[in-house]
């Protein structure tokens, strides 16, 4: 069984051109173009991506972070979230790589099976990056107005979170 997942992929892309060929399609030069087609769309989205991973560390160096999540902290107790959590809460739809450092950073200060730490990884697996997301595949297609998909996205987030730390505390207690 192992050796048949370990070969899922690369069976799957063998039966893929054997498909293509088969309907004499030239299979190399459908890559090639495929190929350049992604590096285009990459070229479109690296500035939005730049710009978004610096102002994300701008905000973590700054200390901005923190003052907000002091800020913030009485409402998410009246939410049943751990204040604990707000960094991790401001940086997931920013930053998946920031997230996982904030989301380590708290599961190694209060452990992997505690309730901040649970939650925390919850968290991670519920929720999405949404603004590197929407410059991904926006910038992907040249869609610039985003109208309602920025707020729509961020409550979605804001359910996850809040799901997430629900799910923990019937889980686990």
């Amino acid at each position: 069984m192992d050796l048949l997942f370990t070969m899922l992929v690369p069976l799957t892309i063998g039966a893929i051109a054997v498909y293509a060929a088969g309907r004499r399609v030239d299979v190399y030069s459908a890559l090639v173009q495929g190929a350049g087609s992604g590096l285009d769309t990459l070229l479109r989205i690296v500035p939005a991506l730049i710009g978004l991973m610096t102002a994300v560390y701008m905000l973590r160096a700054s200390g901005a972070l923190e003052l907000l999540a002091q800020a913030l902290a009485p409402l998410l107790d009246r939410l049943g979230l751990p204040s604990e959590l707000l960094p991790l809460m401001l940086v997931r739809p920013i930053s998946g790589s920031a997230a996982l450092g904030v989301g380590a950073e708290l599961i190694s200060t209060y452990g992997p099976d505690s309730t901040l730490g649970r939650t925390a990884a919850v968290m991670l697996g519920s929720t999405e990056t949404t603004f590197y997301t929407i410059a991904v595949y926006f910038g992907a297609v040249g869609i610039t107005k985003t109208r309602y998909a920025v707020p729509a996205a961020l409550c979605a987030d804001l359910t996850g979170f809040l799901a997430a730390a629900w799910a923990v505390r019937i889980c686990f207690g």
